[in-house]
């Protein structure tokens, strides 16, 4: 059965979080196929239930904190980013390798678009480094997923533009340090434009082997 994707301008946070359980259920029941969902949030960061409270802001009145029930630790969402959820029943494929594939997916549809990244095998014992990375070992993608009965939630979230001194404001999946960076700073120091958005969308959906569709 192919995916089929759904593009969402700006989603609150609170109401993806009520939406994403009836995507669930609707794919459960077969009352939906698979589904990528490509939309942004307002400001926000967000974090799995193993997410230590030294890894969240201080000031948790300055941006909205919210605890999800998928995988990974604290990560922000905010404009400038696109965020992808993914809503399949994995059929025969297994926790790590829906993860792989999507992180394969996302470098091949990156590299479509003339950006070379890599994804990291995590060292036994340290904390994950799933997600998409620059050779040089920055993070551009950061990917977080529930799966329960066999359908998958949640998914990824690519820095096109954001702020990304967010970052500097908290510990960001549970990796102490590490660079956060954005389609934007790739290109510019590369002396290159930045590809528009529904340039941005198009090849990751491709890759995907998401189809169009309207809601």
């Amino acid at each position: 059965m192919p995916m089929y994707r759904v593009d969402l301008g700006e989603v609150p946070y609170p109401e993806a979080l009520t939406l994403m359980p009836q995507w669930v259920e609707e794919r459960r029941e077969g009352r939906a196929p698979d589904r990528l969902f490509l939309l942004s949030h307002p400001p926000v960061i967000t974090y799995g239930k193993h997410t230590p409270r030294s890894d969240l802001p201080a000031d948790t009145d300055w941006l909205p904190v919210v605890p999800v029930d998928r995988g990974g630790h604290a990560t922000y969402h905010g404009p400038g980013q696109l965020v992808g959820y993914l809503i399949m029943d994995l059929h025969d494929r297994g926790p790590a390798d829906v993860v792989r594939w999507l992180e394969n997916s996302l470098i091949a549809g990156l590299a479509d678009l003339g950006f070379d990244t890599v994804r990291r095998d995590t060292p036994r014992g340290e904390n994950s480094l799933v997600g998409v990375w620059t050779p040089a070992g920055a993070k551009l993608v950061s990917i977080g997923m529930r799966i329960r009965g066999g359908i998958t939630s949640h998914g990824f979230a690519l820095n096109i533009d954001p702020d990304l001194t967010v970052y500097d404001r908290f510990t960001a999946c549970r990796l102490d340090g590490v660079e956060m960076t954005s389609l934007r700073r790739l290109a510019s120091a590369s002396g290159r434009d930045l590809p528009p958005e529904p340039a941005i969308r198009d090849a990751l959906a491709g890759r995907l082997g998401a189809l169009s569709v309207r809601v």
